[in-house]
């Protein structure tokens, strides 16, 4: 009878526990199906770039290395040189690229290793690009029978291998997919037209990305390359939805699918991160120098420090998201090795300070903390320019100079202008996100992107040969995107750069603490070494029984706040080595700050 019972009660349990709901194929449902709680809480993922691109390693001092097809598509004189050394470029771009098959031998390459490194970095997921923009696959892609690294360059299975290698770690694996290519003859993207990648989606990249999850499975999927084209034309709610209905709760899409969408957790690259994004989670995207595929022409004050790093990386967490921070290996299969001490150096602070990181939040109101949730405490740093002859600039990486902030900055260009000869001039300054030209403390021209439809600002002058006019141009950026083009034309000729000898000046702030709390535990993140004690302006009284300590040491700290929640913790008794070997940031935790 006893076991009758148990089997009706499971038979109860299967047939009416709810069943997870379907996604359907629409914009609402996918959006009302949200996001896994993993991916928020991992805070920090290691993104993998390696491909035939790897072999010549070649970019531009800021450009992006596996950028190398588009550069032979485009004639780019830099890339042609070096593709020289490995075939006839008189050949198709195509078979120039394909001859890199030969030199690509991965002869180092060890995914266990791999794996190994990211989990002591401290990430808790991987995403490894299994096709880029080159359409050059790393698994045995049916649709690429003779295009993929098992039947040339390493004669590997990279995502299989490193998908199980990964996994035997204990880390998440995901996969970046390029929609379009370059190479493929259905549509060579950005050559032929878009509305024409039709045939291109429904028997190429629809049956070869159903082919891809439903073999390997992975819990994320990073698609890229969708700029040109909408999301119906890319299939992506159909796409999306059918991965989420194969995978299951855990699975988690980005926000690349086309023009259109609003679904998919935000990727801004190269960036301070985002703010005000509600429930919907982000992480910034970018590599430990400029570039994602190795680039050997990379300067070494492109990469960030250990300590820009793990400060940046802090930032980011305490504005609500994280990073999935990119390797670029070499040809031969090994990690750079400035990129693995870097990686290292973030996996020894976190394992002293991840608890402030893995499942945190920023304060929030309802914790009583509105003066600390995004509230940083700043320093300005100013940075010269070196003199331009003219204000012409799209900054690759959102940023003038390497000290300033890659977000949220400002330049002030001061230069005086010699009219070459008498006419009507057309002055026309552009931006993002805001532009101010001013001539002798009279406003000229004002544009911000927020108030205006297109990117540009317009007076038109009566200009004498020989007249001065002393400018000063004030530009500031916001987040994501940096340019600022200052222009003019002649009786409607042809707009050019304005000359001058320009000197700009760029100003930033750098943050010197931030903010976390997980749980009852409150988190002051300081990015400068303290001293014998910290001072601290909380919304909030802290109770009697709350402690804190500094993490790394073991040792409660004495602490005191007044009436008008000035907090005073006393540090005194630490070991100031031991504050040396806590560098970088040094995270102190207050305990059941929350206690009624």
């Amino acid at each position: 009878m006893k076991k009758l019972s148990t089997l009706l009660f499971f038979v109860f349990v299967f047939v009416f526990v709810p069943q997870a709901q379907q996604v359907e194929a629409n914009w609402k449902s996918i959006n009302e199906r949200g996001y896994p709680q993993w991916f928020s809480d991992a805070r920090l993922g290691i993104f993998v770039h390696w491909g035939l691109y790897s072999v010549p390693a070649y970019a531009s001092k800021e450009g992006y290395g596996e950028w190398f097809y588009r550069g032979l598509m485009t004639g780019d004189t830099g890339r042609r040189r070096i593709m020289s050394l490995y075939a006839d470029t008189t050949l198709s771009v195509f078979e120039q690229y394909a001859e890199l098959t030969k030199h690509w031998k991965a002869e180092l390459w060890q995914p266990d290793e791999w794996a190994q490194l990211f989990r002591d970095a401290g990430a808790r997921y991987v995403v490894l690009v299994t096709k880029h923009h080159d359409g050059y696959c790393l698994w045995d892609s049916p649709q690429q029978p003779t295009w993929n690294s098992t039947v040339s360059g390493p004669r590997r299975n990279i995502v299989e291998e490193l998908t199980a290698a990964v996994r035997r770690k204990g880390l998440r694996m995901g996969f970046y997919y390029s929609l379009p290519e370059w190479s493929n003859p259905r549509h060579i993207w950005m050559q032929d037209p878009p509305k024409k990648i039709g045939d291109y989606v429904d028997n190429y990249m629809v049956p070869q990305f159903k082919e891809l999850v439903g073999r390997y499975r992975p819990d994320l999927i990073f698609t890229d390359g969708d700029w040109l084209n909408s999301a119906e034309q890319f299939r992506s709610a159909e796409l999306i939805s059918w991965y989420y209905n194969t995978i299951g709760p855990d699975a988690i899409v980005n926000d690349r699918w086309g023009s259109g969408t609003q679904h998919g957790f935000r990727t801004p690259e190269y960036s301070a991160g985002l703010s005000g994004q509600g429930n919907r989670p982000w992480a910034e995207c970018r590599g430990i120098g400029r570039s994602f595929g190795f680039n050997r022409n990379e300067d070494v004050a492109n990469f960030l420090t250990d300590r820009q790093l793990i400060q940046h990386f802090c930032e980011l967490v305490a504005t609500g998201g994280g990073l999935t921070l990119n390797v670029g290996p070499m040809a031969d299969g090994t990690i750079p090795f400035i990129q693995q001490e870097r990686l290292l150096a973030l996996g020894r602070w976190l394992k002293i300070n991840g608890e402030a990181i893995y499942g945190s939040e920023p304060p929030d109101d309802g914790w009583r903390c509105q003066s600390v949730k995004i509230t940083q405490e700043y320093k300005r740093i100013v940075k010269w320019l070196p003199i331009s002859d003219s204000i012409d600039f799209d900054w690759v990486r959102n940023s003038p100079d390497p000290t300033i902030a890659v977000d949220d900055f400002s330049v002030i260009w001061e230069g005086t202008v010699t009219v070459p000869a008498d006419g009507t001039y057309t002055l026309r300054a552009e931006a993002d996100d805001e532009i101010v030209v001013t001539c002798k403390d009279d406003t000229l021209l004002y544009y911000n992107k927020n108030w205006a439809e297109n990117n540009r600002a317009t007076k038109t002058l009566k200009l004498k040969q020989g007249q001065e006019l002393p400018l000063e141009v004030h530009f500031r950026e916001k987040d994501l995107e940096a340019s600022a083009r200052l222009l003019w034309s002649k009786d409607g000729g042809q707009f050019e750069p304005v000359p001058s000898a320009w000197r700009g000046m760029a100003s930033s702030y750098k943050t010197t603490r931030c903010f976390t709390r997980r749980g009852d535990a409150f988190y002051i993140l300081l990015f400068d070494r303290p001293g014998q004690q910290v001072e601290e302006h909380l919304s909030f009284k802290l109770p009697q029984e709350a402690t804190i300590r500094l993490l790394g040491t073991n040792n409660d700290l004495p602490w005191k706040q007044n009436k008008n929640n000035h907090l005073t913790i006393d540090l005194s008794a630490v070991n100031p080595d031991r504050l040396n070997a806590l560098d970088h940031v040094w995270v102190l935790k207050i305990d059941n700050f929350n206690n009624k």
